[in-house]
C-alpha cells in the first residue's frame, strides 16, 4: 500500500528572525522598527508565518503583546535555527575568500575601556583582516545575550558555570583600597585586614558585578558598605572618594590607566591578603568558529602579559 507523502511548508529564515525580535521586543512596534520595516510588513508576516505552522504565536492586549504556550515553546528553537544559520554564513565567508568575519565581543564597563586600548592594536597587527564590533554591558546580560547569539565572545568574570559556553581564562587582576589624600591610612603603604573594620566603602550600584564582590570583602573584614552613595562608574566611584565621602576598593587596571593625580588619592596594599578578581573570555560551545576563538584568547593573554605584565597576571 502506497503511503502518501505529507508535504510540510517550512518557515523562512526571516520569519523567523521577526519571530524572535517580537518576542525579544515584546512590541510591534518597536520590533519594526528594529529591523527596519513597517509595522503592517512586520504584522503580516507574522500572521504568514502563523498560517504556515497553524499555531498562534502571540496574544496581543493592552498590556502589549506576550508570548502564547505555543509562542514560548517554539521560541528556543528559532532561536537556534538562526544561530546555526549565522554559523553558516561565517564559514561560507571564511570560505569563499579567506575573510574574517566581523565578531561581535561584549565586555563589562568596569574592564573595557581600561583593557582595549593596550590590547587592540597588537591584535590588529596579528589579525589585520579581524573586525571586533565591541559592546558593553553587565556580565550577567552579557552570558545571556551570548546565549541566545547577540554576540559572539564575551570577556566577563570567572568562574562561569553555563555548560553551553566554553571558557578561556585571560587574566588576574588584584583590587587596590584607595583613600582620599586626608584620610588617616594616607601615606601608609600597606594595612593589615582588620584595620578595615568599620570603615565606610563606596562601591558601584548593585547591577554591577563588582559591587556584589566588594560587599563580599567588607562582609568578611567588617567594613560597612555605603549604600546611600553608590558610583554609576568607576569614575564616579573615584570622585566620590576625592571628595572624601568614604574609601573604595578599585581595579589595579583602572588605577593604572586612569590614576594620573596620585596626589588625590592613596593607594594602600593589604598586607598577604591579595584581593583578587579573575576574567575570561567565553563563547558558545558548538560555534563553528570556537577554534579561532581559542587562538584569539591566547593572543589576548600573550598581548596582556607583554603590555600589562606588571599591572595583570596573565592566566594560562
Amino acid at each position: 500500500m502506497a503511503i502518501a507523502k505529507l508535504k510540510t511548508k517550512i518557515p523562512s529564515i526571516n520569519q523567523l528572525n521577526y519571530f524572535v525580535t517580537v518576542a525579544k521586543l515584546s512590541s510591534y512596534r518597536r520590533a519594526a522598527e528594529e529591523l527596519g520595516i513597517s509595522q503592517p510588513a512586520l504584522t503580516a508576516q507574522i500572521v504568514a508565518l502563523e498560517n504556515t505552522i497553524n499555531l498562534a504565536l502571540f496574544e496581543r492586549s493592552r498590556a502589549g503583546t506576550r508570548l502564547s504556550p505555543a509562542g514560548r515553546e517554539l521560541l528556543p528553537a528559532a532561536r537556534q535555527v538562526l544561530l546555526s544559520m549565522q554559523g553558516f554564513d561565517e564559514v561560507v565567508t571564511k570560505l569563499a575568500d579567506g575573510r574574517q568575519a566581523t565578531y561581535r565581543l561584549g565586555i563589562p564597563p568596569t574592564v573595557g575601556p581600561y583593557l582595549l586600548p593596550h590590547v587592540l592594536p597588537e591584535l590588529h597587527k596579528r589579525h589585520h583582516k579581524l573586525k571586533l564590533y565591541v559592546r558593553e554591558a553587565a556580565p550577567r546580560i552579557l552570558l545571556k545575550d551570548l546565549e541566545e547569539g547577540l554576540y559572539d565572545l564575551a570577556l566577563v568574570p570567572l568562574p562561569v558555570s553555563h555548560a553551553q559556553l566554553s571558557v578561556e581564562p585571560l587574566f588576574t587582576e588584584a583590587l587596590k583600597f584607595v583613600v582620599p589624600a586626608e584620610h588617616r591610612f594616607a601615606g601608609i603603604k600597606s594595612l593589615t585586614a582588620s584595620k578595615l573594620r568599620g570603615e565606610k566603602v563606596l562601591t558601584l550600584e548593585e547591577h554591577h558585578h563588582f559591587h556584589h564582590q566588594v560587599r563580599e570583602i567588607c562582609e568578611r573584614w567588617g567594613a560597612v558598605v555605603q549604600r546611600d552613595f553608590e558610583g554609576t562608574s568607576l569614575d564616579t566611584l573615584r570622585q566620590m572618594v576625592v571628595m572624601g565621602l568614604g574609601v573604595a576598593f578599585l581595579p589595579a587596571l583602572y588605577v593604572h590607566s586612569e590614576l594620573h593625580h596620585p596626589e588625590a588619592l592613596h593607594v594602600c596594599e593589604l598586607k598577604n591578603i591579595p584581593i583578587l578578581r579573575q576574567h575570561g573570555m567565553v563563547w558558545r560551545a558548538a560555534a563553528p568558529n570556537r577554534v579561532f576563538y581559542r587562538q584569539l584568547a591566547a593572543d589576548f593573554r600573550e598581548i596582556i602579559k607583554q603590555r600589562l605584565g606588571t599591572v595583570l597576571n596573565a592566566d594560562g
